[in-house]
């Protein structure tokens, strides 16, 4: 089920600074758990597409946060910059992680067919291209956990949910001009090749990008110098 108004949890971790996690598609804000940055973090705790900017302002009032930084993997990528191009007063910086600037609509088309179809070996064979060649054992402890309850409980109505939003994604570097951006990407991610992610930063002067060798489509696992 969709909430009408996406939800919010703060986790304080003694800092006076606070960062929004968004996560990818079929996962959600446990995919975060080993991430250890000099934040307090702010993450979306239930499905969040449907009213996530609501959602978000409201919880920022709620808790007292003028200002926060942000950062999007893959499809949270698209809602990081959508949320900083609008609300500028509200960001400090946009950290957009293994990110694309659209995703063709034909290719989503697929994918659909697929989730509808075999559901959980196709997205069995998804999660394991977020990993690369020399990510063998990070992969395996991802299988172990979190892959095991996500292939359980991401529902095909959510899946399917979250690529209509896609087909309709786009980051525009010029929406986001004046606005402190980092890019990080993986050296081998195969979901979003990284040679499109530093055209888009190219696109954007003063934007800094942070290549992770040797990493896949999920950096942010293996590098945390953020």
């Amino acid at each position: 089920m969709i909430l009408q108004k996406s939800e919010f949890k703060v986790i304080q971790r003694n800092s006076d600074k606070t960062l929004l996690l968004i996560p990818g598609w079929a996962t959600d804000y446990r995919i975060f758990d080993t991430l250890d940055l000099p934040y307090n973090y702010l993450m979306p705790v239930e499905p969040f597409l449907l009213g996530f900017e609501k959602g978000l302002l409201e919880a920022l009032d709620e808790n007292g946060l003028d200002k926060i930084s942000i950062l999007g993997w893959s499809l949270g990528g698209f809602l990081a910059a959508g949320f900083a191009s609008r609300h500028r007063d509200r960001v400090d910086e946009l950290i957009l992680v293994g990110i694309k600037r659209r995703y063709e609509g034909k290719d989503i088309e697929k994918i659909k067919g697929y989730i509808r179809e075999t559901r959980r070996g196709w997205l069995y064979k998804f999660y394991s291209e977020y990993f690369s060649n020399g990510e063998q054992e990070t992969f395996l402890n991802f299988k172990k956990g979190l892959m095991r309850r996500y292939l359980d409980e991401m529902d095909a109505g959510s899946l399917v949910a979250g690529l209509d939003y896609l087909a309709g994604a786009e980051i525009k570097p010029e929406s986001l001009k004046a606005l402190k951006v980092r890019f990080v990407h993986g050296e081998e991610d195969r979901i979003a090749p990284i040679d499109e992610a530093r055209r888009l930063c190219e696109e954007l002067p003063g934007a800094e990008f942070i290549t992770v060798e040797g990493a896949g489509h999920m950096p942010f696992l293996t590098w945390t110098k953020i």
